[in-house]
């Protein structure tokens, strides 16, 4: 599924650069001031609230709000920062980005399948704060490549493993958050105690972030034991009877 998302990406890129040049993007930026990972620093615990509505493997998962009607309830309800996708296959587009970046005062993540180096221009230019950066659909150098070009516009990077070869991958490079993906890409199913093993691995230096399969309080409160600084959460929010009431349970309030 993955390799089948990334390869219909490289066709959406190349429209999206005949709709708008780099040139054009670069006129839009002004430069960020790393205000995710501020925010997450700044915190002894962090949700990272995802405004999601649909996945490819589970469909739509919420038809009561508009992404930017989740993204008010969560900053209401004191989410650290908010995640936002822009890829189709999540119900999300691109203009959702700058509607809800302009709409709250907490920092944003473009959760996006980033291949092109346009796509980092283009978060910035819509009012990402940071972007996800998955390990498993790049090299080492493109991984490196990518961080350089983020910091040069202000921006974090959330940088996702699902295993232990992505992690050593990683960890040869200058990320500093790191998000450990609970689901496994072979089967899609998902398993905290993956987070639990890689953070064995992982240098106390860097912020790491529990993914997936995160489901209610005994969940996240296990994944903090073993020492991760945060989590992000979509589906678990957005099927929640009351999602005020879950963005508090996941803060652990």
């Amino acid at each position: 599924m993955l390799n089948s998302i990334v390869e219909k990406k490289k066709d959406i890129i190349a429209q999206d650069k005949q709709k708008e040049s780099l040139e054009q993007l670069k006129q839009q930026i002004t430069k960020g001031d790393f205000s995710f990972s501020k925010a997450l620093k700044k915190n002894d615990w962090s949700l990272i609230a995802e405004c999601k509505l649909a996945s490819p493997s589970k469909g739509v998962l919420c038809d009561q709000y508009t992404t930017s009607e989740l993204a008010k309830i969560y900053e209401e309800n004191g989410a650290t920062v908010l995640s936002v996708h822009t890829d189709n296959h999540f119900k999300g587009k691109l203009e959702d980005l700058r509607t809800i970046s302009n709409l709250v005062n907490i920092p944003v993540l473009r959760k996006e399948f980033i291949i092109d180096e346009y796509q980092i221009y283009q978060a910035r230019a819509y009012g990402a704060s940071a972007i996800l950066l998955i390990a498993a659909i790049l090299t080492k150098e493109q991984l490196q490549r990518f961080l350089d070009l983020a910091k040069s516009l202000g921006m974090d990077c959330l940088v996702e493993v699902h295993d232990e070869a992505e992690l050593d991958m990683v960890l040869k490079t200058d990320a500093e958050i790191i998000g450990i993906n609970n689901r496994n890409l072979k089967i899609f199913k998902t398993d905290i105690n993956n987070t639990i093993s890689l953070m064995k691995k992982c240098p106390a230096d860097k912020i790491i972030i529990s993914e997936s399969g995160l489901n209610n309080r005994s969940d996240i409160e296990k994944v903090k034991a073993c020492g991760v600084k945060g989590v992000l959460i979509g589906e678990g929010l957005v099927k929640a009877e009351n999602i005020a009431s879950a963005v508090k349970d996941f803060l652990l309030q």
